[in-house]
């Protein structure tokens, strides 16, 4: 008989022991939640916790109790990835619960001295007749982690339907209670709002918000990188821009995967950074690991190159959800090694406390992704520790960043925006083994002959924390940057905030003694400062420009543009980016003086 004091063995935290507090004792949030359910004892409950606050250890206790008091006499847990089988399954022996992760459809039947299985979604998918014997053939609990993985594909949603409606009890965890597309979750009950919008019901929720003032999790410093891109277009044009200009969607893409692009100078100055941070953060806390979450195998083992010329040290590179990957990520987590490198569909699999800095070196820009990645730096051991995430900017990651503490039910309908585009929630193409492939926008992009990157440089741009910017602009190397990358990793979140001040103010207080000492005019090698911030502003301000000079010059307005185009290069106004239609504004107006002088 598995006694309900087993879990209290059971790190709140689970794999890792309690940072502070005693281990027996469960968080006050997973105390919470067993008393709501057994308030009510459903047949399905949802809870959903933010990533790093325990859910594991919530779901054992549960389990539990339902054996100890005889209401189920078997548990299945059913993963997203081949990894998670095993933690479930070592999570659980801990407190006495025996879980095979070795089950495969083939064998049918497992030994009668477990008490039930951890399968993935993909598992039962394949077999889900096979897997609803199992269920009906004792009193089962079924946990469902990361529900919202049973939406990922019709077909899934129904596999597991037809597999868990006989159970006894079912448990949906999630850590991103919604999905990006509107497809239904098994098991989860949708209520609608005043809008007429079907929404899912959470019978538990625990946030990110209150989990960090609880302490449970680490607050985040986002550590944003720009600079200048240069690329090749598909129809033969240079194209340059800089990260974060307010530009149209097709060129903030293009200028993005310039920056990834691991032949630039923009991935090895942020892959510098973040190890310079990484070694910061080791210092007070001697373990701690980075993380880089690459877009494909690629680029992930252009990465390790890089960052083993940084560091000197190995660099663990997980490519896949196979067998050898799983045991990289193990080996990883029980070491002390500085970096690893993961495709980006590996990272709900990878659950590693240790990990403190992050460098987000993907195209993947969903918010359920997001949310997941991000989740995987956040897990607390004892207080005052903080995640650091190297970001590049660029607008729908940067309303990710700021708006962490948001929380969202997922939808099965839209609202109608008029933008027929829609917005930032495009929806999410893959099951887990293909998470989040590239966005439509940038899908002509793949071709080989569509696209060159050219050149990119990286600077500092800002650090985000808790909603709020601090710092401005700075070159890589910089006192400047060195500044607010060495802000110790071990403060409490109100100390982190104090220090952002204390280091923006000096960087303003540098600022302008430069400006106060520098010779008159702006120096040549320094780009001028924007003159305005969106693309409709500057083409309106070009052709005014362009319109007085045809008048004054006596030219045609298409000769003018023309020769603009090549004297500055890049495609027509309406392909330019907001630097290159600067650089035509400063031209034009270069003329314009020398004409008037």
């Amino acid at each position: 008989m598995v006694g309900g004091g087993a879990a209290e063995h059971l790190s709140p935290s689970f794999p890792e022991r309690a940072a502070w507090g005693t281990a027996s004792k469960l968080r006050a949030w997973q105390s919470e939640a067993l008393e709501a359910y057994f308030t009510h004892q459903p047949r399905d409950f949802l809870a959903a916790a933010t990533p790093g606050a325990g859910k594991t250890t919530f779901a054992l206790r549960l389990a539990s109790e339902l054996l100890h008091r005889g209401i189920i006499d078997r548990v299945t847990v059913v993963a997203p990835t081949e990894h998670l089988k095993k933690q479930w399954a070592d999570a659980a022996d801990r407190v006495h619960i025996r879980l095979t992760p070795g089950f495969k459809n083939s064998d049918r039947r497992y030994g009668s001295h477990f008490h039930g299985v951890a399968v993935t979604y993909a598992q039962v998918a394949a077999r889900p007749a096979l897997h609803r014997e199992l269920t009906e053939s004792a009193r089962s609990l079924i946990i469902l982690d990361e529900v919202h993985h049973g939406g990922d594909a019709l077909s899934w949603g129904e596999a597991i339907r037809e597999a868990f409606a006989p159970a006894t009890r079912r448990l949906s965890l999630t850590g991103t209670p919604f999905r990006s597309d509107t497809s239904p979750i098994p098991f989860v009950s949708y209520l609608q709002d005043e809008h007429g919008i079907r929404l899912s019901q959470t019978d538990y929720n625990y946030g990110y918000g209150r989990a960090l003032q609880d302490g449970v999790v680490r607050p985040v410093l986002f550590m944003v990188y720009a600079g200048h891109m240069r690329w090749r277009s598909k129809v033969g044009d240079e194209m340059e821009a800089r990260l974060g200009e307010g530009n149209t969607k097709d060129i903030t893409s293009q200028a993005w995967r310039t920056a990834l692009d691991p032949a630039g100078d923009w991935i090895p100055s942020v892959l510098a950074a973040a190890n310079r941070r990484l070694a910061e953060v080791r210092q007070g806390i001697p373990d701690a690991g980075g993380l880089v979450i690459a877009t494909d195998q690629f680029t992930a083992r252009a990465y390790a190159a890089i960052l083993e010329n940084i560091s000197g040290e190995p660099v663990t590179v997980v490519l896949s959800d196979e067998k050898e990957a799983s045991g990289r990520i193990e080996e990883y987590s029980k070491s002390s090694r500085r970096w690893m490198v993961a495709v980006r569909m590996v990272s709900e699999g990878v659950d590693i406390p240790r990990l403190a800095v992050g460098v987000y070196a993907t195209s993947a820009s969903t918010p359920l992704f997001f949310a997941q990645a991000i989740g995987r730096f956040v897990r607390a051991r004892r207080r005052g520790e903080t995640a650091s995430i190297f970001l590049p900017n660029v607008p729908g990651l940067m309303a990710l960043a700021g708006t962490m503490e948001l929380e969202r039910d997922h939808a099965l309908d839209r609202r109608d925006s008029g933008d027929p585009e829609g917005d930032m929630w495009n929806p999410e193409d893959a099951m887990v083994a293909e998470a989040n492939v590239q966005d439509k926008a940038s899908d002509a992009l793949q071709d080989d002959f569509a696209f060159q990157a050219l050149g990119s440089h990286a600077t500092f741009d800002r650090v985000l924390f808790e909603g709020s910017e601090f710092g401005a602009e700075a070159p890589v190397d910089s006192d400047e940057e060195l500044d607010f990358i060495g802000i110790p990793g071990l403060l409490e979140p109100d100390q982190v905030r104090e220090l952002l001040q204390h280091r923006q103010a000096r960087q303003q207080r540098h600022a302008a003694d430069r400006r106060k000492n520098a010779p008159p005019g702006p120096p040549e090698d320094e780009p001028a400062a924007p003159l305005y911030r969106t693309l409709a502003e500057q083409r309106k301000l070009l052709n005014s420009l362009v319109g007085i000079w045809a008048k004054t010059s006596d030219q045609p307005h298409g000769l003018v543009h023309a020769e603009l185009r090549r004297v500055c290069g890049g495609p027509a106004v309406p392909q330019a980016s907001v630097t290159q239609l600067q650089s035509r504004i400063a031209t034009v107006r270069k003329w314009m003086g020398a004409h008037h002088s």
